[in-house]
């Protein structure tokens, strides 16, 4: 815990909803200090300046907005899916992608401030205060870290809006009640918790689905386009180049409308427990699909397997936070060194929460008409060269078999 005395100047990680007001007058009284507040625009789909003016409202002379939605896909999301990272199978990790470059500007933020610390509204339970914090060290061993929900003594919604209220915070009447479910957004997803959500046998309530249609009211037309690929990024749709973030905009667009992206996951938390979560990735399941379906024709089979391989272990870094570490650099760097010649189009078909690939093609394809044809292919492949290819790899086989008659 950090000594309230040691602290005159904190950076908040600031949304202007209930919890981090709470938070920034808490920090205001309990710690006595000056509060800096940082909110990230990182596509989440809401009107940012209402925290402006709540920070100013509550005496914060030092307010930064930033629209971080460029350097986020960038920065972070276009490498994770350059990996086609998936968490236990088919978590496209969102939420665990932004918090690197939130601890990064809250750093920055602070070095700029001159901030003794920096604080965050990530509750003793999940797995954002680790993600928050271990990237934050990394950045700056000596940064001091404030968590209020593991210090304070508030022990319910009730008690939140009773502080709020005896320090003239304003709180909206739909946020006096137990919210139904929680819900963290950005530019690649939507995550929603808690509530309503917490048995994983109940099916969730149409409402908490945000960012797409359901599959059965999805149109019964298909929606057809084409992603343009270089060195592993997507670049175009439909011929048309676009910046990182318009183009995952876009996509979220047409996976939104086409039903697709929905997931019901009970993953494992890093801290040690199990949790439920519904997920809607609309952009990047279209993403995803279209990534692996370029690698098909131009990375090499060897490449291709090991970068398999390393996913789980990459995909594990990044939910656990460490994504400012050594290893996941290092991984980092070879899955980037794959994807010099992933390049081309793939054309996809987008159907009822379906994403169906159509065609692919490359200037750099290892696709070989000549070697696969059924047809005469001119002496490409000599197929009785096969014979003892298998012979070879039959050897050990033979001879376990042999010893086992015997």
């Amino acid at each position: 815990m950090v000594q309230h005395r040691d602290v005159k100047k904190v950076v908040l990680a600031y949304s202007g909803g209930l919890d981090t007001s709470i938070i920034l007058k808490w920090l205001q009284t309990e710690y006595g200090a000056e509060v800096v507040t940082f909110t990230a625009d990182l596509g989440q789909g809401e009107e940012l300046e209402p925290a402006r003016k709540k920070a100013e409202m509550m005496g914060v002379k030092e307010i930064y907005i930033d629209d971080v939605r460029e350097e986020f896909c960038r920065d972070f999301v276009f490498p994770m899916f350059r990996a086609n990272a998936v968490y236990e199978g088919t978590y496209l990790l969102g939420t665990s992608i932004a918090r690197p470059l939130i601890s990064k500007r809250l750093v920055e933020i602070a070095h700029e401030t001159g901030a003794d610390a920096i604080a965050h509204g990530a509750t003793g339970k999940g797995n954002d205060q680790v993600r928050f914090e271990l990237s934050a060290y990394a950045l700056d061993p000596d940064i001091k870290v404030i968590a209020p929900w593991r210090e304070w003594e508030f022990k319910s919604r009730t008690d939140l809006v009773d502080f709020a209220e005896k320090n003239q915070i304003l709180v909206s009447k739909d946020k006096r009640g137990e919210a139904p479910f929680s819900v963290d957004a950005n530019l690649l997803h939507s995550s929603s918790e808690g509530k309503v959500l917490e048995d994983p046998n109940v099916a969730p309530p149409p409402y908490v689905f945000q960012r797409s249609v359901s599959p059965e009211d999805a149109p019964d037309k298909a929606t057809t386009i084409t992603i343009g690929f270089a060195k592993g990024d997507p670049v175009s749709i439909d011929g048309k180049s676009m910046k990182p973030h318009e183009l995952l905009a876009a996509l979220n667009d047409l996976g939104r409308d086409n039903g697709i992206g929905r997931l019901d996951l009970v993953e494992n938390r890093f801290v040690g427990m199990k949790s439920r979560g519904i997920y809607e990735t609309p952009g990047g399941t279209i993403l995803l699909v279209a990534h692996r379906a370029i690698e098909s024709i131009t990375l090499d089979r060897g490449a291709g397997h090991l970068k398999d391989e390393l996913m789980p272990r990459y995909a594990e870094l990044i939910y656990n936070g460490f994504w400012f570490s050594p290893e996941r650099e290092m991984l980092q760097a070879a899955i980037d060194h794959s994807q010099q010649h992933v390049e081309g189009t793939v054309t996809l078909k987008l159907y009822k929460g379906n994403v169906i690939v159509e065609g692919r093609a490359s200037p750099k394809s290892l696709y070989s008409d000549e070697l696969v044809t059924f047809e005469d292919d001119h002496g490409a492949y000599d197929q009785k060269d096969a014979a003892g290819f298998i012979r070879l790899n039959a050897l050990r086989l033979r001879t376990l078999a042999k010893r086992d008659v015997r």
